[in-house]
Formats: structure tokens, sequence, C-alpha cells
């Protein structure tokens, strides 16, 4: 039906409200915007599928690690302190191990503490301190008279040892690792060896300490010698090391321990090497440890290891040079120490912001 004029103006003077709510072309999104807010949204999908995807292999790979270290765990010895069960591994930022190295071929605590090393990592500082305790200081043993360092081993072994250096230095150690002759030994074997320079005087007692440790392994007279004994480089392996740093008359109980300290940085620095050998680190070294440290800090140590290497390391033995004397007490030969000036460094080594640090936090 055709409509008339009027109908035709009234028509477009007033238009529906329908038509008015309809969106103009411009208003409308286009096809390209419609197209980026595709891309996008997959995009947005695409992130997060991948965020997904890492989490999952993160955390095989804690898994994983987490199985392999409790395999190790399992070769070590675990040896509960009672009076110890429940203490942190770190307290104030800092973890204090104090490695000792006892000259029994059994895992006990039958022989003696032939070296004493306190290996320390402090967040606080960003060190790692690898600090030798001489075992001819004159101490306080608590429930005992004063007496050397290492007779408080003799006396209650680990434990007493624990209690011993925390009451004379100042500071807390709740864990320890006990390493006999034969770990000491198969862990230098572990990465082929270490390579030193050392004097004609010193190649000698080395053949000389072998024959103690032939002996006791059982081994025949003159094995692993050094024939070569003049002054120079030479490759030690790992008795041959061990009698290195069993030295007892060359020098004086400071020359040794650096010694034991010069073994321990270059088996650190070759260290990636043991992985080629992990049988011998699983037979050969971890049946001969024993410790109290637990499954899971044994896991959250291994965890820490790639953040430790941006850490500075610090080697050095206590008693500080100049803060001792060589005094005769009871008919035994000892240092008598300054403590306190002991306690201060090592404070400052362990607990005390670097300068640097504290100028930037300042």
């Amino acid at each position: 039906m055709k409509k008339n004029s009027d109908e035709i103006d009234l028509w477009e003077e007033e238009p529906s409200e329908d038509w008015d709510a309809r969106p103009n072309r411009q208003q409308r999104p286009g096809r390209k915007e419609v197209k980026k807010q595709v891309r996008r949204e997959k995009r947005r999908g695409g992130l997060k599928g991948f965020v997904i995807k890492l989490f999952l292999v993160l955390l095989l790979l804690l898994a994983g690690l987490y199985v392999v270290v409790n395999h190790a765990y399992s070769k070590m010895n675990y040896h509960e302190i009672a009076s110890l069960k429940g203490e942190p591994l770190q307290e104030d930022g800092v973890i204090n191990i104090l490695l000792i190295g006892n000259d029994s071929r059994e895992n006990g605590e039958d022989g003696r503490s032939d070296a004493m090393i306190l290996l320390s990592i402090s967040t606080r500082t960003k060190t790692i301190a690898m600090t030798s305790l001489l075992r001819d200081m004159y101490v306080e043993i608590p429930d005992h008279s004063g007496n050397r360092l290492n007779a408080a081993y003799s006396y209650g072994g680990a434990e007493l040892l624990l209690k011993t250096v925390e009451q004379n230095l100042g500071i807390t150690v709740n864990r320890y690792v006990q390493v006999n002759f034969e770990a000491f030994a198969n862990l230098v074997d572990a990465v082929d060896g270490v390579d030193l320079e050392l004097s004609a005087g010193e190649k000698q007692l080395v053949n000389g300490y072998l024959n103690e440790y032939n002996e006791l392994t059982g081994k025949a007279f003159g094995t692993d010698y050094l024939e070569d004994l003049s002054d120079g480089m030479v490759h030690l392996n790992g008795p041959q090391a061990l009698a290195y740093t069993r030295n007892r008359y060359m020098g004086t109980d400071f020359g040794r321990t650096e010694r034991q300290r010069k073994v321990l940085a270059e088996v650190v620095h070759r260290l990636p090497k043991a992985l080629l050998h992990p049988r011998t680190l699983e037979n050969g070294l971890l049946p001969n440890l024993t410790t109290n440290l637990t499954a899971w800090e044994c896991y959250r140590l291994t965890l820490m290891a790639p953040f430790l290497l941006r850490y500075d390391v610090e080697h050095g033995s206590i008693p500080l040079e100049g803060t001792y004397r060589d005094v005769t007490i009871r008919k035994m030969a000892v240092l008598e120490v300054d403590f306190d000036a002991n306690r201060k460094y090592l404070r400052a080594l362990l607990y005390e912001r670097k300068k640097e640090n504290t100028e930037h936090e300042d």
C-alpha cells in the first residue's frame, strides 16, 4: 500500500526507539580489531599454558633431585644428638657445620679428632668461611676440667665437641659431619686427585705417613710412594693427599691446618669431576660419613648450592695470629688463647653485614 506524504514525514520525523538504540557503523568493532583481540586472548592462553608446563617441569626436577639426595643420604650414617634434636639448621642467618676429621677407620667416635674445620654459610655477609680450629687450644670443656680442644671429642664425641666450640667461641653450632680416613681419601680420588706444589721434605713425609695408612688399610708396604722427591708440582691421589694433610713434623699446627684447607679448596675446585665417578662417591665416600644432618636439611643445602656460587669464600684459622701464646699447663704444651679477640673476629665475619651493604641500605 502506498503511503501518502504526511505518513512519510511522520515516519522520518519520529523514528522508533529501537532504531536509535542500534549502534552506528563507527561504534561497531571492525574486523581487524576483532582479530587483534582474538590474538591477544590466544597469547594470554599460550602464556598461561607455558607457565603451567614450566611449573610442572620444575616440580619434576625438584622431585627427581629429592629422590637423588635421599638415595645419597641413605648411604650415610645418621647419628642423632638428643640434646640438639629440634634445633634449627640456620640461626640468625648463619649455618654452622663442624667438619671433624677422625683418624679411625670406623664410623664411631673411638678415634681422635685429627682435624676440625668450622664450615659457615652466612646469608648476612654473603660469605662461606672455612675456619680451622687448632687442636692444641686450651679450652674450657663442659663438665670437665680444661684441656686441649680435641680432648673434648675423646671425652664425649661430637656432642661434647660442639658444646665446647660453642662455649669458647660464642657461636651456635648444631650440626656436624664426621669424616674418617677412608672418606677423605675416597673424596680426593673421586675428583681424580689434586695438584699441589710440595717441597722435597714434604714429599718424604708423605711417604712416611703412607706407611701407617697402608698398614691400617691392609695394603702392601710402599704402596703409592712418591718416587720423585725433588721440589715441585705433584699430582696426589687420595691416600697421598691424606698423608700430606697429616704432616705434623714440618712447621707448626698452623701449617698442618693450612695444608688441610689447601687440599679441600682444590677438591671443591675439581668437584664437578666427581660426577664422572658417582660410584666412587656412593660406595667410597658416603658410607664413611657420619652426621646429625637430616635428609631434609641435606636437600635444603643442595637447593642452596647454585646461590652460594656468588658468595665470597674465606679461609682462616683460630686462634688468630697475635691472639695466643705457647704455655705449659699440667705438663701439657698448649695454646693459651685470647678468646674475646677471636669471638669478635667470628662475629664480624659471619654476622655483621658488609660495609658496602650497610652503606647501600642507609
